[in-house]
């Protein structure tokens, strides 16, 4: 792509833009930027404050595949460079453009970062559900409707419900209490809306037999619901972002080669650093395709 100059770095082309009057980008130049720094509710915390793990469900999601999810526990976010990010998101190629190069998250980073399985067959579901029977059948307890919004169900109604074992808790107890925890660390993680307190039971089925549970691409539902908020909250209208955001920070840090000087050429580092300020106040419009 040609540009004009160092002082004024829109392209030549501005047909080159896709999607670039509905992009955050086009409003960096008028009175409507306000540079508003994303803060969405990140609930990973509260989730892991009302529901201590029980050890005897442990065995079971370590079977399903979501312990590592778990282990990584709350992890504090840098949401200016998240919004930053947003801003340099390209829903065209589902890449960030900075000075640079062009970056993105990639099932590799998934796999690094998150430790969910990126291969098997693909995480695929319904949203026409009995929702009475199937949570009857797999949690227990049949939630209220004031604990559901559409086919999404409460997070913190499933905590309240599925959090205390008895001491004679059996096999069956062990299992519908697992699946609770996994859909609500689903909910509170993976695929967080934008408030965090729902979860959809469209991933509920698929949690009955948790040894083929295990099976699925987990990571690569993760990143295409990733790809998905991404392209959301990169329209100008918008005024928030879900999803897993570890993954879009530690991704995105991780291509930068700053999170840990001892993994790389430190002079590679500080160049990448260097950068940072400047990929921070760089109009999007110049780095957009």
């Amino acid at each position: 792509m040609s540009f004009r100059g160092l002082h004024d770095v829109d392209p030549l082309d501005p047909s080159v833009l896709i999607l670039q009057d509905r992009h955050k980008s086009h409003l960096v130049d008028t009175s409507r930027y306000f540079q508003e720094v994303l803060h969405p509710q990140q609930q990973m915390r509260a989730f892991l404050s009302m529901w201590r793990m029980d050890p005897r469900i442990r065995p079971y999601v370590i079977r399903a595949g979501f312990y590592c999810i778990y282990r990584l526990g709350h992890i504090m976010i840098d949401w200016p460079l998240i919004t930053c990010l947003v801003e340099r998101w390209r829903p065209k190629t589902y890449t960030f453009h900075v000075p640079v190069e062009e970056m993105t998250i990639t099932l590799q980073d998934v796999a690094i970062i998150l430790g969910l399985r990126i291969d098997g067959p693909a995480v695929m579901g319904t949203c026409v559900l009995d929702v009475a029977e199937l949570c009857g059948d797999l949690l227990g307890v049949t939630p209220p409707a004031d604990a559901l919004r559409g086919s999404a169900i409460s997070i913190q109604w499933l905590c309240q419900q599925l959090s205390t074992l008895g001491p004679d808790a059996d096999e069956v107890d062990l299992e519908r209490s697992a699946h609770g925890f996994i859909l609500a660390l689903m909910g509170s993680f993976l695929f967080a809306d934008k408030k965090g307190v729902y979860v959809h039971l469209c991933f509920l089925p698929l949690l009955r037999d948790l040894t083929q549970t295990s099976t699925y691409s987990w990571g690569g539902a993760v990143l295409a619901h990733t790809y998905q908020e991404l392209c959301q909250a990169s329209l100008d209208y918008s005024r928030g972002i879900s999803g897993c955001i570890t993954l879009i920070h530690y991704g995105l840090r991780r291509d930068f080669k700053c999170a840990d000087p001892i993994l790389g050429d430190q002079r590679h580092i500080q160049h990448h650093n260097s950068l940072m300020p400047y990929m921070m106040t760089m109009p999007m419009s110049s780095m957009a395709t």
